[in-house]
């Protein structure tokens, strides 16, 4: 019997996972209180959060793995451990899998053997930019290598969703790139790609849309630009000549301000309220050369996730 795909089964309204008000608990213990989650097809979504957070347990039930304490999980429209039993999730972890001794060729040829119905071997070696390494014992592969090796095992069967954890760990700036060109095109194609990373530039600038957990909930959900903008305040930035004690005491007094930073003729000031300040600026003092800048993502993702507490 041939491997399920989801451009065969699946209609392109249902979402590829669903998670309504899940919560898991190990004894006394929460680690998930209550998400929801709607993933659609063709999303590249960032899974983000401390140690602890929830992630893990979250992955493990989209995955089949761990069902929830109470509320519902739904992967295509069917339950996990359907999904992953049709061929429609694959996983690529950050170790293990892997034999030493064979080759990597042999290593995905030999997975392959395990499906009924799988793409091309030297498809899945193009698409996870390992050709060139073939014939290269798996033990002699760098660490970004054999990351590679799993993310082509991982796409063999054509799953329609893929998770992802710490993908590009060990990987150079050039094997990132050729991944994340890889993961793309998958996507434009309607592949659903979920992935957990500290590397919080590659979620800001691979993933459509950036899930924020903490303490086993979601804190934030967008686009790395709506994640940034909700870690309130921005840093407004001027040189100004002559500034003295008198205009700082008077820039200090405008509501929203919380900091203050002079050095020399460099001004920092920390606030929620950008536009009155700088109004202020150019209006009362000699301010030039005048920036607005909101938190990058690592501030926005320690002031969410309560990391800087």
């Amino acid at each position: 019997m041939s491997v399920v795909t989801p451009a065969r089964t699946t209609a392109p309204a249902t979402s590829a996972v669903r998670l309504d008000a899940v919560t898991k608990s190990f004894g006394h213990v929460e680690a998930v209180r209550g998400i929801d989650l709607d993933l659609a097809q063709g999303e590249v979504v960032a899974f983000l959060g401390p140690n602890g957070a929830g992630k893990t347990t979250t992955i493990d039930m989209v995955l089949g793995l761990s069902r929830p304490t109470t509320g519902t999980a739904q992967v295509l429209g069917r339950t996990p451990r359907d999904a992953v039993a049709h061929g429609l999730v694959s996983a690529v972890m950050q170790t293990g899998g892997l034999l030493k001794d064979m080759t990597v060729r042999e290593t995905v040829e030999y997975t392959a053997s395990l499906f009924a119905d799988t793409m091309p071997v030297d498809e899945a070696l193009r698409d996870a930019g390992i050709e060139a390494i073939a014939g290269r014992k798996v033990g002699k592969c760098s660490g970004g290598e054999q990351q590679r090796l799993r993310f082509a095992m991982a796409l063999l069967p054509d799953p329609a969703l893929l998770l992802l954890d710490e993908p590009t760990t060990g990987m150079d700036v050039e094997g990132r790139r050729t991944f994340w060109n890889a993961v793309r095109a998958d996507a434009e194609r309607g592949r659903t790609v979920m992935f957990a990373t500290h590397y919080l530039e590659e979620a800001d600038q691979y993933a459509d849309r950036i899930v924020l957990i903490a303490n086993g909930r979601i804190v934030a959900d967008g686009t790395g630009s709506e994640i940034r903008a909700l870690a309130a305040g921005r840093t407004v930035r001027a040189s100004v000549t002559g500034f003295g004690a008198e205009t700082e005491a008077r820039l200090r007094a405008i509501d929203g301000v919380d900091a203050v930073d002079v050095r020399g003729e460099q001004i920092l000031v920390h606030t929620t309220e950008s536009d009155a300040v700088a109004r202020f600026l150019l209006t009362e003092t000699a301010a030039r050369d005048l920036e607005i800048t909101s938190k990058n993502l690592e501030e926005a993702f320690l002031s969410l996730t309560g990391e800087d507490q």
